[in-house]
């Protein structure tokens, strides 16, 4: 039996939770409370293993008008390699497009990753509508961001 991809439910959240803190602990994502993950449990795609495990998670936030993220992406270590990431990644890249959204960005350590799927760096100030609503809440705002903006059109 395969893996199967669903938007994520609320009883996902506690596991997605759990895998994006794992992420968070080894610096490859800022933390997200549980609260948070709950208001946006729309915004989630789940990627589980035939017993229910999540083997993975990748969320589609609207951020403006024609600008849409993709966030949250996280892959346990022993599924990589598989194409989980680009299956959670273009669920979100097709709803973003079904959705009429033109352009999709995130920020990322993964630039190889991304770069495979169509996204190309930018620079983050074509991205203020980010900036300004979530960036500036970061505590590595303005000058310890280390992650790198990248942008696909659709």
């Amino acid at each position: 039996m395969e893996t199967v991809l669903s938007s994520a439910r609320v009883g996902d959240m506690k596991e997605v939770h759990a895998l994006l803190l794992k992420a968070a602990d080894k610096g490859r994502l800022l933390p997200r409370s549980l609260a948070d993950l709950y208001q946006h449990t729309r915004d989630f795609y789940v990627l589980k293993e035939p017993d229910g495990r999540p083997a993975g998670c990748c969320a589609l936030s609207v951020v403006w008008e024609d600008l849409a993220e993709i966030r949250s992406l996280y892959v346990r270590e022993d599924m990589r390699r598989r194409g989980a990431g680009s299956l959670l990644t273009e669920a979100c890249m097709n709803e973003a497009q079904a959705m009429g959204v033109s352009r999709l960005f995130t920020l990322t350590y993964e630039t190889a990753f991304f770069t495979r799927l169509g996204f190309s760096e930018v620079d983050k100030d074509v991205l203020p509508q980010k900036i300004w609503a979530d960036c500036v809440h970061c505590p590595k705002f303005p000058d310890d961001c280390d992650e790198t903006a990248m942008l696909r059109r659709l």
